[in-house]
């Protein structure tokens, strides 16, 4: 991958990447592992982005599969694969395990379904219902009624942790 590409295409959505990352793990060396599979993934499939959507959406796609392949795959052979560290850039920005408040979010994303994760992790990036339901392949009035449904999950859980 050159520095060019990663400068241009994966810094800017370097926070989309973080934030999805962060969803799907649950150490800070599987977030490492989870980020740079899906740097790598952005830059093998960059040839096959058509522009029918805009990058932002390419990233968040292919985050989302990465992560959830990554998931199934941890899941099935509970082994992790090996890694460098991540850029110092992206340390820096990333804090991902740091705050306390942060980690009950998560922790509360985290007992969602794998697609529910994904939906509120885009609707907590302020996406609108219909860029959400081009990234899933849904359709706009199903994840409206799911979103009002994993917000209702997500305050019983987080009711259940701070009473």
């Amino acid at each position: 991958m050159s520095s060019d590409f990663y400068t241009s295409f994966i810094v800017p959505y370097a926070a989309i990447i973080i934030k999805i990352c962060r969803a799907y793990t649950n150490t800070q060396e599987d977030f490492e592992d989870y980020y740079q599979e899906v740097c790598l993934q952005i830059w093998r499939s960059k040839d096959n982005f058509q522009e029918q959507a805009q990058w932002s959406t390419w990233v968040y796609r292919i985050s989302l599969n990465v992560c959830l392949t990554l998931l199934k795959k941890k899941k099935s052979t509970h082994q992790s694969f090996a890694s460098d560290a991540l850029p110092d850039e992206v340390m820096e920005d990333s804090r991902a395990f740091d705050d306390e408040s942060l980690n009950q979010l998560y922790g509360a994303i985290k007992q969602l379904s794998e697609v529910d994760r994904a939906v509120i992790l885009l609707y907590l990036e302020e996406k609108s219902y219909q860029e959400i339901a081009e990234i899933m392949g849904s359709n706009t009035n199903n994840i409206g009624v799911r979103i009002k449904r994993i917000k209702e999950r997500l305050k019983k859980i987080l009711d259940g942790k701070f009473n």
